[in-house]
């Protein structure tokens, strides 16, 4: 069975229906999206069950422009198969979560499904060209997502977020051409070019230069982050958790699969200029969310905290000359992308919550609300001591090896990139006391706490926090199989 094309392509067969039928009943649109994100999610644990090794597996392969070398190439590795199962969760929560969504809900859900096979073939191509394309169209899913549903200012974040992302991708098509035109024989099978690197010297450092811009946009690494605190704040709240959870990933994984795997000379080069910006964006993402007085801005920046110890990761394993330093630290930064989309989804999906019932997201506004909304506040406080890197929950064990590695490369930038972690335990601690502790002010004592609908989405993102981090190792084995073997 082509398990991966079927993971790959049930949301967008769930889309087509969607378009063709167009139900009128937003009941029967979301039932549809259920469907086919669930059936999503059942094929990527299949995929997990069938397992990666060293190398690439499950591959899958057609031809499709034989003249050029290009072909429908499909597989994963240990490093793409737990982002192909962040990707089916998150989307599948935040079908969960927009089941209330009743203005064009076929249209919405239909974007949805669409941008889920455009993630999740970003994730598993094996063709150049192949992932570019995919990588283009989530831009589109995306943008008529936010500009669809989104709150006042949706226009401008929709058209803000498009243009950053579509002028960043640009080099990445530069990246993509020299790559191929630099190889013998040419080709865009990415496991050829992975496997003997076509470019070197300065042809190898402009194509680096190419590859990190543009996934540094999408990352996103200051001082190309201010699209993502518009767009988080503007899209609607199943538009935030999969732009945080899964859209930012592929800037991380970009770096990974591009500019270490294929231009891996340049990118030892540049490392300590990656790591210091990677450093910059995680403190300058803590001190901003620091001073936020909206709860939803305050979790966009503490995305840009914790992409830029991503970044770190893969920037220590570039330069690395220890395979055990850089195996640790490439699966640190693995891990920290899971364990962030499991966390800031759900973060996202607790404000949403909230703002739904008071219809505002401003802290001082708030006081005592544990009362009121016990579940509600329980879990953002669960999920917020997750953020902070509290032991025993999802992102310990992937920070704790992002900064062992990077220790063992760069011992100041490691000492200085955990400073960052005292900032987000401040400001999530200044959140929780002013939000929900405290006597309640009487405008908050009627609110309701999270219906079935909303703890249907949540609960099981809270139990995968938990997981994680107690038992990060059913992720670890398999992510270390492929960075054990990359010889960088």
């Amino acid at each position: 069975m082509p398990l991966v094309s079927l993971v790959l392509f049930l949301p967008l067969a769930g889309a087509l229906l969607l378009v063709a039928w167009r139900p009128a009943a937003p009941r029967a649109a979301h039932a549809v999206g259920l469907v086919a994100a669930g059936l999503t999610l059942l094929g990527a644990l299949g995929m997990w069950a069938r397992g990666a090794g060293a190398g690439f597996a499950q591959v899958e392969e057609v031809p499709w422009i034989p003249s050029l070398g290009a072909a429908y190439r499909v597989g994963v590795d240990g490093i793409s198969l737990p982002l192909v199962l962040l990707t089916a969760a998150l989307f599948l929560a935040a079908l969960v979560f927009s089941t209330a969504i009743a203005e064009r809900a076929t249209a919405y859900v239909a974007l949805f499904l669409l941008l889920e096979t455009a993630c999740l073939g970003a994730f598993v191509a094996l063709d150049l060209v192949l992932f570019y394309v995919f990588f283009e169209v989530t831009l589109v899913g995306m943008y008529f997502i936010i500009a669809g549903w989104g709150y006042a200012g949706r226009q401008r974040a929709a058209l803000t977020f498009f243009l950053y992302t579509l002028l960043g991708s640009l080099p990445l098509l530069l990246a993509i051409l020299a790559l191929y035109l630099g190889g013998e024989p040419r080709t865009f099978d990415m496991r050829a070019v992975i496997a003997a690197p076509p470019l070197t010297g300065a042809a190898a450092g402009l194509t680096f230069a190419a590859i990190f811009v543009a996934f540094a946009v999408k990352t996103p690494l200051v001082p190309v982050h201010t699209w993502l605190p518009l767009a988080h704040v503007e899209a609607p709240t199943a538009g935030s958790v999969v732009l945080a959870g899964v859209l930012l990933k592929l800037g991380t994984y970009g770096l990974i699969r591009f500019a270490l795997q294929m231009t891996p000379d340049a990118f030892r080069a540049a490392a300590p200029w990656v790591a210091a910006l990677a450093v910059f964006s995680a403190l300058w993402g803590a001190l901003v969310a620091l001073a936020q007085t909206d709860l939803k801005r305050l979790v966009a920046y503490t995305s840009v905290n914790h992409m830029g110890y991503v970044a770190l990761g893969v920037a220590a394993a570039a330069a690395a000359t220890d395979p055990a330093a850089r195996a640790l630290a490439l699966d640190g930064a693995t891990l920290q992308m899971v364990s962030h989309g499991i966390v800031t989804g759900v973060l996202f999906l607790l404000v949403g919550a909230l703002q739904d019932r008071a219809h505002t997201r401003e802290i001082g506004a708030f006081g005592g609300l544990l009362r009121p909304l016990p579940a509600l506040g329980w879990g953002f406080i669960l999920a917020a001591f997750a953020s902070l890197g509290l032991p025993g929950l999802a992102h310990f064990p992937a920070e704790f090896q992002i900064f062992l590695g990077a220790f063992r490369v760069w011992p100041p930038a490691a000492a200085l990139a955990v400073v960052g972690i005292v900032l987000t335990a401040g400001l999530y601690l200044r959140a929780i006391g002013a939000a929900f502790l405290g006597e309640t002010p009487e405008r908050w004592r009627g609110l309701t706490d999270l219906t079935a609908r909303e703890a249907a989405a949540i609960i099981p993102l809270l139990a995968l926090t938990i997981a994680v981090g107690i038992g990060p190792g059913a992720l670890l084995d398999v992510i270390h199989r492929a960075t054990e073997a990359l010889g960088l």
